[in-house]
This record gives structure tokens, sequence and C-alpha cells, in this order.
């Protein structure tokens, strides 16, 4: 599962605007949760739009298992940005702000002072970091950190290979002003900007200085000669772990990692500043087989099953263990399962995406695979919108879902004839496509309902799967159809990478006037209604393209034992608030 930060502060207002439905299967609660997760949504010691870390006492270590692999600890390169390296990388990478279980966008009060707007002409944005943050090497965690994040994803230097620059690329002045205030100051007011320097965006400054000889990197301008030492130390340096240039700055750091089974060991950062209790350790282990990591759970292999792949035979086993002192859990998740189609090949032909948009059963994909998880499951009808969230509007239902009768008339119109083999051809090519997708049941099934449908169209469909499809292809736009999932921040904003024509992460080629001005319009907008209304002509407009087909909102689940308290948040993963779990009674 990929990761991108799409989803608005219009969301933020009212995260009850975010009703995802809950994933089901049992229990006494409508979600199916054996426990009352709810309220494990908020951390202990939150008050307001402030956290902190709760004082509570250390316990035992713990192990976490998730679906996938730990790569990178620089999660913010386009080869390398993925879910899983925020799920581990969360506890370890402080940041400004973070998000609690019910997505809503809090500052971080363990090493920030404030966050707020000095001024609305020029639109100036100000970070106070507190006195005492360090890294766990023990050097400051402070405004040269910031102003490398900045640099880095700013868009205006090259070789940083940075997955997204939204809200970066407006910043015009940025200053530290003093070691614990950043200030910058922005083209254009920019009401995301919360969701700058979010987690695992802000790295050791003084590592890359130490490593490309730089005496102080807030003296490094985008056209500064040596800027491309930077570019290559921070997009090629911080790959995968190595102790000497990858502290934490969280309540924990990397203390091991294993290339080969992805299992990543955290100990406690010695210089953090906030409460020191929580887990003595934390070892994250990867388990792709959802039942697998729910056996491991039953068999006391694992204290945390957390996964984002949700299987209804998972979901019973752990929801049946609720007597072994076993909670359950499912929650909404920003994240969406969808297809996105390559303009580079097969379907740059517009009938071609028609066709196949028409043949892909959705509600036969989400009635099999979905609904034992979730009884209430949907089809999702919008790239940009979850359902319930203010804004969501149906564009896909009269594209998509048509049967393979409808496929054949638009590839007929269209000058494709079929062969006798009983695939359309035009212009000497077949109509076969790959889809591709990483490692995953849930997925492989998928094909297969969409290979059966597509041949009674006259569409071949093969099975791609590969294991490193996230890891290594498809950034590099390597595929015919990509099936795979975006995990959302509380911010739509930078949603544009995705699918405007010089987005960092639209890799499927997409090119159109309709949607990247669409986006521009939302990305400068000033008021929330204003930008949502251009994020709806842009949810329109991608419709229109046949460019990418949304299947459903995707809910996690999760198991824990022998902890009090666990909540899978939707963007960050189980560990966001790891500091403060306790040995359970």
């Amino acid at each position: 599962m990929r990761r991108s930060k799409a989803i608005s502060a219009m969301a933020v207002t009212a995260v009850s605007a975010l009703v995802l439905t809950a994933c089901g299967g049992g229990g006494g609660n409508s979600d199916g949760s054996s426990g009352d997760v709810s309220s494990m949504a908020e951390g202990k010691a939150q008050e307001g739009d402030v956290f902190k870390l709760a004082d509570v006492p250390e316990m035992d270590p713990v192990t976490v298992a998730i679906d996938d692999n730990f790569t990178a600890y620089n999660n913010d390169t386009a080869d390398a940005n993925s879910s899983y390296n925020n799920y581990v990388l969360t506890s370890v990478l402080t940041a400004p702000t973070l998000l609690d279980g019910n997505n809503e966008v809090l500052t971080n009060g363990d090493v920030m002072e404030s966050i707020e707007v000095t001024s609305e002409d020029p639109y100036t944005v100000e970070w106070k970091i507190k006195e005492g943050a360090k890294w766990s090497d023990g050097e400051p965690w402070d405004c040269s950190d910031l102003y490398l994040a900045w640099l880095s994803h700013s868009g205006k230097a090259e070789g940083f290979n940075v997955a997204s620059s939204t809200g970066y690329e407006l910043i015009e002045q940025p200053e530290c002003k003093d070691a614990q205030t950043f200030t910058a100051e922005f083209s254009q007011p920019y009401i995301d900007y919360k969701g700058l320097f979010s987690a695992g965006a802000v790295l050791p400054a003084h590592v890359l200085e130490e490593g490309t000889g730089i005496d102080d990197i807030t003296s490094i301008k985008p056209d500064s000669p040596k800027v491309s030492d930077v570019a290559e130390f921070w997009a090629g340096e911080w790959k995968g772990f190595d102790a000497e240039k990858m502290p934490g700055s969280g309540p924990y750091k990397i203390k091991s990692f294993d290339r080969n089974s992805g299992n990543v060991v955290l100990d406690k950062n010695p210089e953090w500043i906030g409460a020191k209790g929580g887990p003595k350790e934390i070892t994250v282990r990867t388990i792709p087989d959802t039942q697998a990591m729910a056996t491991a759970l039953e068999n006391g292999e694992i204290n945390v099953a957390a996964s984002t792949q949700p299987d209804s035979t998972a979901a019973t086993t752990m929801q049946n263990l609720e007597s072994q002192g076993v909670t359950y859990g499912s929650a909404p998740q920003l994240t969406y399962e969808h297809l996105d189609l390559n303009f580079k090949r097969i379907f740059a032909d517009e009938a071609a995406r028609k066709a196949f948009f028409a043949v892909v059963p959705r509600q036969q994909i989400v009635d099999k695979l979905l609904k034992g998880v979730q009884p209430d499951a949907e089809v999702l009808q919008s790239i940009v919108f979850f359902q319930g969230e203010d804004g969501y509007q149906d564009v896909y239902s009269d594209k998509a879902d048509q049967g393979a009768e409808e496929a054949e008339k638009i590839l007929q119109e269209a000058g494709w004839e079929k062969g006798n083999d009983g695939i359309y051809a035009k212009d000497g090519k077949r109509l076969s496509i790959e889809i591709s997708h990483n490692e995953n049941a849930r997925r492989k099934q998928t094909v297969e309902i969409i290979q059966s449908a597509a041949a009674k169209a006259g569409i071949e469909v093969k099975d791609d799967q590969d294991a490193n499809f996230l890891a290594g292809r498809v950034d590099k736009g390597d595929y015919d159809v990509a099936l795979f999932g975006w995990s959302s921040e509380p911010f739509k904003t930078t949603q544009a990478d995705l699918y405007s024509s010089d987005g960092g992460q639209n890799w499927q080629g997409l090119e159109s006037k309709e949607v990247d001005e669409a986006y521009e319009s939302a990305v400068a907008a000033t008021k929330e209604d204003e930008a949502r209304k251009h994020y709806q002509e842009a949810d329109k407009a991608l419709a229109n393209e046949h460019a990418t087909l949304p299947l459903f909102a995707t809910p996690s689940m999760w198991g824990f034992r022998g902890i009090d308290r666990v909540y899978m948040q939707s963007y960050n993963g189980a560990l966001w608030n790891a500091g403060e779990w306790e040995a359970a009674e």
C-alpha cells in the first residue's frame, strides 16, 4: 500500500464528516470490535488540539505484526514511499503535528511550543520548537531540521526525487530566526500548512551536514552549488537502516533492521524529552498473510496484529479470541483501493479505457471480498472524497459496472475487432493486459473476478503478482493496470501530485488540462468551500478521463493482547502512541 497526503483541512474541522463505514463481522458492536475500541482513539493525556504522551509505567517488550516490509528510513522519496515505512517511523521520527485515531490534527506538545499563522499578508507561518528536543545521538532537533525538510521537499532543486512537494513549493522565504523558530513566508495563502513537516519528513540535518561537509544547511539555497550534494545524500544515503546515519527523534529509535525478513526492532530514545513509559522494546514483524498474522496472535507469538488488508477469515479468528484476552478492533481508514491505468501503453486508447471500466464488476468484488469483514461495505464512487465526507459525489457509477455487452459496444464503435481467439484487437494490438499488484490474497482474488468478467467482453486479463511491485515498479510506471491502495492524511492539497500532469507521483502518465486546472484552483483556494468545489471539479474530470477506477474504502482490522489499549490509526498505524502503552491488568 502506498501512502499519500491526500485529504484536506476541510475534513479536519469536523472529523465526523469522514464517516467511512466500519468493518463488521460479529461481536456486540456494529463494527465487529470485541471491546470499546472507539474510546482508545485519543491519547491518554490529549487535551484539546494538543497531544502529549501520557506518563505511564514502562512495560516489557512487545511484538507487533504488519502486512509488508519496512524498507527505508527516508520514506519521502518517490521510490521508497510506503505506508509500511510510515508504520515503523511514526514513533521514531517526531513531527510538529500528529494524528490521533479520529484523524484529528494535533500539535505535538512534546516537542512544539506552537504553530501559528503570524501574518495574513504576506501569508506567514511560525513553527516554535521546545527547548531540549533532541535526536537520540544527543544533537538538537531544531530549526535546521525543518529547513532541510523544506529544501528537500520544495521542488525548487533537482535530484531529491521527493514524493510530494505540494505546499512546500509555495514557501518563498524560509528562515531560522533562531534555533527554535522556523518561519515561512508563502507566495499565497495555504490552508493546509499543518500538513507540512509531517511524520517522516523531518530528517537529521546534522547527519547530512557531516556526510556532505556542509557547515550549515540553512546556508544552502535551491540554487546553491552544493545543493546537488545535499540532494544526493538525502535521496540516497537514508535507504534501509544505518544506526550511525539514522537516529531517532521520537520516543523510540531503530535498534536493528533485518533486510531479509523485514523485521525491525525499536528501543527507547535516551534523549526523548517527553514521557518515558511504554514498551522497553518493540519488534515489528512482517507477516503478509493476514490469516497467518491472526494465528500468530492466537499462538502468543505477537502482541498486536495490525493489518490494513481486511480478510473475513482472519477477522473471525481474532474475534473468537476474546475469551483468551484478545481485543479485536476495526475502524474506517483514509485508504482507498483502486485501479490505475497506464496512459503510456495500450490504455492510451480511450475506448480501451472505457471498455475496461465498463467491464470491471466492482459490486461483485465488494460483495465477495469485503462484506465478510464489513457487512455494509459499498463501492466507492469518488477518487477524491470518501463516503460520508462533505463533497462526496457519485461520478463513477455511470462509467463502471456496465457489463460485457456495453464494453463490446464501446470497442466496436471505436474500430476494435474481435479476433479468432475471442480477444479484441486494433492496429495489430490485442486487448491483452496485465493487472499488477503486490503479494496479497485479496488482490489476487480481485484480479480473478475481473478476469472472468473481462473474458466475456473479449478482453484478456493476466495476473501479475510481484512481491516487489510497490517497492520497485509502480513508481516507474511499469504496469498496464496497477492495483493498490493510497493511504491519506487529513490534507487534500497534495493529492495533486497523484494526478496532475507534472505530479511527482503521477506514474500512470495522465495529462489533462481540466484535471490540472481544477487542482491548481483547489490548492490556491483560501476558503474551504471554494477548495471543495474545485476538488469536486477535479473528481469529475478524473472520472471523465477514465484514468483511475476506485473500488472501495479499505477498513483496518487489528487485535491485541497483554496491552491496555491499542488503536490502529488510519495513516500512521498502531504505533502512533506506543510510548503510552501499558501492560494490561
